[in-house]
């Protein structure tokens, strides 16, 4: 991974700070042009101006602001794992990471199961909701941690089918294998675009994102904060520092999900081979492993742009509508989704 022999320490050492970057510098690019300008100028406002050009700073004075707050812990709140709570949300997201690759060698782990390792990592932060919801002796907290419980685990079963043509098509559940798939194949014998799997696995694609903004619980999914119902669901008892980190939590998990988007659907860190004439990854040139985080973050902004705008645009579901649409909706496509790609995987 590493073009000169590093001792393991000063290896892990970088992992960690790469890890640390690739989590919280999305995170801080969404919430600034999203969350602070997007939705303004959707609004007819202009948001944040006074902190730094453009209200450029604006973040970092929210971040100091939080910082300063005192953090109140409920009298009858079951303190250890109240503090423990926000921590495990935001573990989830840097174990996430660990599994995107960024370049032919730049990543930090590459799994052959890295797919398996990357659904099953994404569940953790249920655990960490569910916590924050119990421990907060708060029974509107509660009521949105068992919400936020029930809502995760019916959108989970859609995400992992929807993955599931992508790795019945490629053959594999190496991520980085994934985007070598996508980026040497070619469609119908023309490889002018390689073969990028949200042409042939669109409908994966779409459940995928849907089950994505539910797992983030956002608009229209946000059932489990819904402000006009359950004041903020399990983050109502949080301050300070630690309700700082549950909003870190989210928009870092979001960046990161929409990596991982890009690596199954969109091609990853890599361009069509067949314009440099490569035609596997040991022809693909050392300036990938610098072009490719740039190809990456490109691609995450639009997903994450998609992703924002729905949130930005629709009302919130009820609760027996959000269930029946994983159950009676998103399953079944993703089952017939499935179906389809064994059945051309076997005939062609």
């Amino acid at each position: 991974m590493f073009a000169v022999d590093l001792p393991y320490w000063a290896q892990s050492l970088l992992r960690v700070l790469g890890g640390t970057v690739a989590v919280l510098l999305p995170a801080g690019t969404i919430v600034y042009l999203f969350l602070f300008k997007m939705m303004s100028f959707m609004q007819s406002r202009l948001g944040p101006m006074e902190a730094g050009p453009y209200g450029s700073m604006q973040l970092f004075a929210e971040v100091g602001k939080w910082l300063q707050k005192e953090d109140i812990q409920p009298a009858k709140a079951d303190k250890r794992i109240f503090k423990m709570a926000p921590l495990i949300v935001l573990v989830s997201t840097f174990l996430l990471v660990a599994v995107v690759p960024f370049g032919p060698d730049a990543y930090f782990t590459n799994f052959d199961a890295g797919v398996f390792y990357m659904l099953a990592v994404s569940s953790i932060s249920t655990l960490g909701i569910l916590i924050a919801g119990w421990s907060s002796a708060n029974k509107y907290s509660l009521l949105g941690g068992l919400r936020a419980a029930g809502q995760l685990i019916a959108y989970e079963l859609p995400m992992v089918l929807a993955v599931l043509g992508v790795v019945i098509q490629a053959e594999t559940m190496n991520m980085q294998t994934i985007v070598l798939r996508q980026n040497a194949g070619a469609m119908f014998g023309w490889n002018g675009l390689g073969n990028p799997y949200i042409l042939t696995q669109f409908v994966g694609f779409v459940i995928f994102m849907i089950a994505v903004q539910a797992e983030l619980t956002q608009a229209p999914f946000d059932m489990p904060i819904a402000e006009s119902e359950l004041v903020s669901g399990y983050m109502t008892e949080y301050s300070g520092f630690r309700f700082l980190i549950f909003f870190i939590a989210e928009f870092a998990t979001a960046g990161v999900f929409a990596l991982i988007a890009s690596v199954l659907f969109l091609g990853g860190w890599g361009v069509p081979f067949s314009w440099f004439g490569w035609h596997g990854v040991n022809d693909v040139a050392n300036w990938m492993n610098i072009a490719g985080p740039l190809i990456m973050f490109t691609k995450m902004m639009v997903l994450t742009f998609l992703m924002m705008w729905v949130r930005f645009s629709y009302p919130r579901f009820r609760e027996d509508q959000l269930q029946r649409f994983a159950w009676k909706v998103l399953i079944p496509v993703a089952l017939l989704n499935i179906m389809v790609t064994a059945v051309l995987k076997v005939v062609f």
